[in-house]
Formats: structure tokens, sequence, C-alpha cells
């Protein structure tokens, strides 16, 4: 208890003093498709094909098509992963991630990130819709783009998406797995893993499945991996570029004290596995020491404060959001959404572009009793107009609305 204390003092030295809890919007949590049956929703990806198809894609496996009529209990399964995809613990592997190509609507492609096992690893694949049912992806589709070893089950990430300015498809893989970051792959450019990783599907660079972008920061480093766009991160869930700022946003789950939320940089270092959010990883300089090996950065490297951070007195594992646009909710226009898987809470950050720091950060929604929280939140999306959806990990998805 002493130790949290003390962090959060450190929080008020570091952050400004943010706005009182009691200026926040009065927001209501109202479920929707109550009578579709959900397993682990984990992502809600929307076309813009003028289809009003929202893509439900289930951790399990499944990626159904939900009706815009929020009341309706028509799904279709456009693709069943489940013969493809192999866990050992389903808790954090499956199916995790969907991200559909800027040009969709003519080129029928989108792609996907999930487990495979013998040897344990993060897939990401292309696949193309069936040549005669739009509402069916083609599983004999499949071309392969990229394999990430992954040396424990868990740490996984694999959110994806493309930049809505020049099409790049962006990655982000989580750093091994296990805790205490003891295979310390997050901080080195030889391994994929710990990495937003940034790739042209569109070409291809040498006999790779997919063009490496001149601009990527280690193209011409001899030992690099040439994907790579940032480094230094445990296990990102939620990441989302907002298209009004072009400011890309990253939610990167703590382990024993802090959760962080991080604007992604071109060649950035992050710090992990030397740093928790802006604090030093005690448990990696003990061990350090105790091997008699060296416990501080390499002399020269220059890692990126988060933009905000909160204790675990706060929330156990942050689930990362998207900037909000919408008409529907004024006082929300700005504001980046996220929440606490474990504690089921949301808030809404606002991120001031002049002063570069965090000016408000309101607490949205709160569980009455926090043992039976009324979501656990695995994800934020927009729907087809801006207004923000909710995914829960109990199988239930929620609309944010203004009281």
């Amino acid at each position: 208890m002493k130790l949290l204390c003390c962090c959060s003092v450190l929080v008020l030295l570091i952050f400004p003093t943010l706005s009182p809890a009691e200026d926040h919007p009065e927001i209501q949590l109202v479920e929707i498709y109550r009578d579709v049956k959900m397993v682990r929703p984990i992502s809600l990806q929307i076309p813009k094909d003028g289809t009003s198809r929202r893509f439900l894609v289930e951790q399990t496996g499944k990626i159904k098509i939900l009706s815009a009529d929020e009341s309706s209990s028509e799904v279709k399964i456009f693709l069943d992963m489940t013969p493809l995809i192999s866990v050992e613990k389903d808790f954090e592997e499956g199916l995790l991630g969907m991200a559909f190509h800027p040009d969709f609507a003519k080129n029928g492609k989108f792609y996907l990130s999930f487990s495979r096992q013998g040897p344990k690893r993060l897939v990401v694949s292309e696949f193309t819709v069936s040549n005669s049912d739009p509402d069916r992806g083609d599983p004999a589709s499949e071309r392969v783009l990229l394999e990430i070893q992954q040396p424990e089950w868990n740490h996984n990430s694999g959110n994806m998406l493309f930049d809505p300015k020049d099409g790049m498809l962006f990655i982000a893989v989580g750093e091994g797995g296990l805790k205490n970051g003891v295979f310390m792959l997050a901080q080195k450019l030889t391994r994929q893993n710990g990495k937003v990783l940034r790739i042209d599907v569109n070409t291809r660079t040498g006999k790779l499945p997919y063009g490496i972008p001149d601009d990527n920061p280690f193209v011409g480093d001899p030992i690099a991996c040439p994907e790579i766009w940032a480094r230094g991160f445990r296990n990102p869930w939620g990441i989302s570029i907002d298209a009004e700022t072009g400011n890309f946003y990253l939610a990167d789950v703590g382990q024993d004290l802090w959760e962080e939320i991080d604007l992604v940089e071109k060649g950035g270092n992050y710090g992990w596995e030397y740093r928790e959010g802006l604090q030093e990883f005690g448990f990696r300089k003990s061990l350090m020491k105790l091997l008699g090996l060296k416990a501080d950065a390499p002399k020269g490297v220059t890692f990126v404060d988060p933009i905000y951070q909160y204790s675990h007195a706060e929330g156990l594992s942050i689930t990362g959001g998207f900037v909000y646009r919408g008409n529907k909710i004024k006082d929300l226009v700005g504001h980046y959404l996220y929440g606490d898987w474990r504690m089921g809470k949301i808030w809404a950050l606002r991120y001031d572009e002049g002063k570069k720091e965090v000016t408000e950060n309101h607490l949205l929604h709160q569980p009455e009793d926090p043992q039976k929280p009324l979501v656990q939140p695995t994800g934020f999306y927009p729907d087809e107009n801006g207004e923000p959806l909710v995914l829960g990990w109990k199988g239930k998805i929620f609309r944010m609305r203004q009281r």
C-alpha cells in the first residue's frame, strides 16, 4: 500500500492536474443485440463498402456479420477460423485481429491475425471474399504474410489497422509471454516481438510476400527487422489512428503497477522491459544485478514517455479505444475512449495538441459492484456514424449514450 501511495504522488508530479470526476459527461451503456449469442467478442470492423455490415470477431474463431438493426437476431457466419487456428490456452490465444483492405469494396481482401502451434506462433494472413457469396470469406484463399514465433501462450496482441493516409498495414505484436519480460525480446531489433510493425500488402520486397516501406525507420540496418516501426511494448491491446490529427494511440497492458497509453512515433522506443509506464521496472533491474549483468539501458537509448498512465489501484488491464468524432455525445468529441478489462471502468481522455499533454481524464462508468462489472471491455469501436460501441468479454455489446 505504501508503494502505491508513493507512485500516486509521482503521477501528480509528472502529469497535469486533470478535470475532477464530477465534471464528466453523464453516460449510459445500453445493451444491443440481446438475442445474438456471442463468445468473447474482441473486435468489430465495419468496411467502407456501403453495405452497413458489421463484422464481429470472436476470439474463439468465428467472424459473424451483424445486422445494422441492433434489435435483430439475424447473424451470418462470414468465416469460421476454428479449423485454422490452434491454441494452448485460449485465454489469450485464438483469433486476435481483423482489418479490411482500404479497397475492400473492389478487391474483397481482408487480414486476420491468429494463433497456431507447432511451433507456437502468431500468424498474419490475407484472405479474400468468396466469389459466389459476398457474405462469406474464402478459407482456401489464405496467403500467409507473417509468422512470428511466440515462446509462450500469452502477450500475443495481434491488433491490426490500415493507416488512413497511406494504406500501410500496422500490426501490434506482444513481447512473447510469461511475466517479468523474461525473454527480453521487446528491445531486440532482431525480433518482431514487442513491436509495432508496418508493411505494404500491395507490393513485394525480394522474396517476401509483402513490401517493406522505404520510410520504415530501420530499413538499411543490417541486423534489424525492417518491418519494425516502433518497439518496447509489453502487450498492446487496442490501437487506433485519429484521422483528424494523425495521432496513433496504443494501450499497453502493464504487469505489476502501471497501465499506459502511448502515442506511437516512427522509430520510438517505449521502454519495456526497462520501464513499466514512466517508472523503472524493478524486477528486471534486480534480476540483472543478481546475475552480475548491466541493469541500466544502453547509452544513447531514449525512451518515449506515455501520454498517460494509471496505477493498479485504479485498474489492472487496459483496453484501448479510439478518439470520438461523432455527433451525438457533444461533450466527448475529441476524447479518447478507453477502459479497464479487469475493473470494468471506462474513461474519456483528452490530449491537447498544442500543449502536447493530457488535460482531461473523465471516469465515465464504473461498476456498482467491482466483483460483478456490467462490462469487461475488450474493445471500443465506432459504428458507421462514428458513435461508440463497447464490446464485453462475457458476450455482450453495449452502445454508449449520453443521458
